[in-house]
């Protein structure tokens, strides 16, 4: 079927689906979470800069540029930033995170906020500064009230909040708009890794008054790894100490013989040399495809891939499903666990035979996007069956 969006936008009637993924016939790929394929057009973008580089070298480096502001403004899109100012072009998740912990200005005593199911990149990150006096509060999210716990151990001394939107293990998401409205009556700054949302569920970062979120690009947006996109709100970019400086960072970065200079007063000011544009051309072709669909049609499609596989996996006898069942409270990914089954295992089974997916937490980890075909679901179905039945 022709790839539209929620306003029934058609792509080309001649596009289909299987067109933008040509992945192998016998591949069963439920491993967004982890590193996604590329769709066709990234791949053809970067072909096609590649021969370029190759004929004719830099000689069109204006026009690469206005990729690249794509790009910024196919982000800010994407977050709902007001502005593109806000966007910064990242490595990855880890060092946007590390923009921020290392930025903010700490006192001895204060505190920072955080899950006891975070993926170590919005752990370790807040555990370096114990050597300033920050400490560090790790929260269940194990009740029934995950955001009350949350901002139940924001106190006095709480400078921030830094929590993961979707939950990699588990894959448990969170009210970000409470949280937001939380964290705002108390003073609190909020920082949300996105990685596990942002292009497989809308996000908006003025609607949950985040201060900071940043995602790479390798999972849900379908783009290349080491790329990643970095929101900083517009009030506190000049409140984040710089340890990063170079040409690229500067208020006039194309002015190299400017004596006097100044960091960007935009976001650009946390990218402090050259820019990958390898990885710019490749994200900027696959975000066109998930704006072309929309981000309301994709939420869509990843929840009906999410029930058919509960439904799936419930009808296995032995089966224990670590995932919120509830659709509000999940996003793209499914873990479970099979009795008699050593989860290693039972994920280097499926690998052998093809499914493609991770070892997480308490089991096995399955993230399909919206592209996913519901037959690759009851293939994979399928092979845990006869794995089953030995």
């Amino acid at each position: 079927m022709p790839i539209q969006s929620g306003n029934a936008r058609i792509i080309d009637p001649m596009i289909t689906i299987s067109d933008e993924f040509p992945l192998e016939s016998d591949i069963c790929y439920l491993n967004h979470a982890a590193v996604a394929p590329w769709p066709r057009r990234a791949s053809e973008a970067v072909a096609a800069f590649a021969r370029e580089n190759s004929t004719l070298g830099a000689r069109d480096y204006p026009q690469w540029l206005q990729v690249e502001r794509r790009l910024r403004e196919r982000l800010a899109r994407l977050l709902n930033a007001p502005t593109t100012a806000d966007i910064a072009l990242v490595k990855n998740t880890s060092e946007a995170l590390s923009f921020v912990a290392f930025g903010l200005h700490w006192r001895a005593g204060d505190q920072v906020v955080i899950s006891d199911e975070e993926f170590p990149s919005n752990r370790v990150v807040w555990e370096a500064l114990q050597p300033q006096g920050v400490e560090v509060i790790q929260v269940s999210l194990a009740g029934a009230d995950p955001e009350g716990a949350l901002l139940a151990a924001c106190g006095p001394r709480t400078r921030l909040l830094a929590i993961s939107a979707v939950q990699y293990a588990s894959g448990l998401r969170l009210d970000l708009v409470r949280l937001g409205a939380g964290c705002q009556q108390r003073g609190v700054l909020l920082c949300v890794d996105a990685i596990q949302q942002l292009g497989a569920l809308p996000f908006d970062a003025q609607a949950c008054n985040c201060a900071f979120a940043m995602a790479d690009g390798h999972k849900w947006m379908l783009g290349p790894e080491g790329l990643g996109v970095f929101y900083c709100r517009s009030d506190l970019r000049e409140q984040l100490a710089l340890h990063e400086y170079g040409w690229h960072m500067l208020e006039h970065a194309g002015d190299y013989d400017r004596t006097q200079w100044q960091p960007a007063r935009s976001a650009r000011r946390f990218e402090c040399g050259s820019p990958n544009m390898l990885g710019a051309m490749a994200l900027e072709a696959s975000l066109t495809l998930l704006e072309e669909v929309g981000m309301a049609q994709v939420a869509t499609r990843i929840e009906e891939r999410m029930l058919q596989l509960q439904e799936g996996l419930q009808r296995f006898a032995g089966m224990q499903l670590h995932s919120p069942l509830n659709p509000a409270r999940r996003a793209g990914i499914i873990t479970f666990s099979l009795a008699g089954w050593d989860n290693q295992r039972l994920f280097t089974q499926l690998r052998e035979r093809q499914v493609i997916c991770a070892q997480r937490g308490k089991g096995v980890r399955f993230s399909p996007h919206f592209y996913t075909e519901p037959a690759v679901i009851e293939q994979t179905l399928a092979v845990l069956g006869q794995l089953q039945q030995g």
